[in-house]
């Protein structure tokens, strides 16, 4: 089943629409304060006035460049950050997708992928070096080179079209620990950020809300305040894991070098994972997503 980003965030929010629960959309200078205090607490700019939000806990669910972790003194976190030498040049277009499922393809000249949004509309990448500009890949030196890198029979029947968006981003692995400070949790991608090979991004950040959500119903039914101190600990266990797949696939795939060994160990890697049983069912078993764990 391909359930695409942006209709996972299209039903959630309707979802909560639907819930009645309030969403303040647009504010300015969000800031969270005293959240090493029982009284931690959010203000906001919201159409020219400040606002102030009174909590029991804090979830920094905003993202790499949120306030959430910035807000944390530095001698409070650890960060451990790699930078690839790469990045991927994606388009989307309003094309009917090669195929049903994702393609992955190692090619000599680097890295591509095939994916899908709908049945009309479609997302293509290829590896690029971090010095290319978007205005040096016209929509037919891109097709060109998709075409390049993929299988023959299906280059053969890909169908082109004008792109409507196209980027350049580049591929890094990131984790801040710990993720719990005072009363403010970090989730998702404030506290962590993998490369897109692994398909992980999204996965983790649901498993961090699922922990703190676990949590945080047991501190409200049961009182069980003690948990919220295990949050840090158990999520970190499953995005270690993610980081190392998300890492391991970006090495298998993606080209690094012109070095030959390199390439020989790339293509053995990859012949041993596409063609054995054990190989096959860990691929499986870390692209869907860990098991979750329970919280005591």
């Amino acid at each position: 089943m391909v359930y695409g980003q942006t209709e996972v965030t299209h039903d959630l929010m309707d979802a909560r629409k639907q819930s009645g629960a309030l969403s303040i959309y647009e504010a300015d200078d969000v800031q969270p304060h005293d959240f090493y205090t029982d009284k931690p607490r959010i203000t906001f700019v919201k159409d020219g006035e400040t606002v102030e939000l009174e909590c029991d806990y804090i979830a920094g669910c905003d993202g790499y460049h949120g306030v959430a972790r910035q807000s944390v003194p530095a001698d409070k976190i650890k960060t451990f950050e790699r930078i690839y030498p790469f990045g991927w040049l994606g388009i989307l277009s309003r094309t009917p997708p090669v195929d049903h499922e994702l393609i992955y393809a190692n090619h000599e000249n680097g890295f591509a992928l095939c994916s899908q949004r709908n049945a009309m509309l479609s997302r293509y990448y290829v590896q690029v070096s971090l010095d290319d500009k978007i205005e040096d890949w016209s929509d037919d030196r891109f097709w060109g080179e998709l075409k390049t890198r993929l299988p023959e029979h299906v280059a053969d029947r890909l169908v082109t079209g004008p792109s409507i968006e196209k980027s350049i981003a580049p591929l890094r692995s990131f984790v801040a620990e710990p993720m719990t400070f005072g009363r403010l949790f970090l989730v998702g991608d404030a506290a962590h950020i993998v490369p897109p090979t692994g398909a992980k991004g999204l996965n983790l950040a649901a498993s961090d809300v699922s922990t703190l959500y676990r949590i945080l119903t047991k501190v409200y039914k049961e009182g069980r305040a003690d948990l919220t101190a295990k949050y840090s600990e158990i999520a970190l266990r499953r995005i270690w894991k993610a980081e190392r797949f998300s890492w391991w696939m970006t090495s298998m795939l993606h080209k690094f070098s012109d070095d030959a060994f390199g390439k020989r160990m790339q293509l053995a890697e990859l012949e041993y994972y596409t063609t054995s049983d054990a190989g096959l069912r860990n691929i499986a078993e870390n692209y869907v997503g860990l098991p979750y764990e329970p919280i005591e």
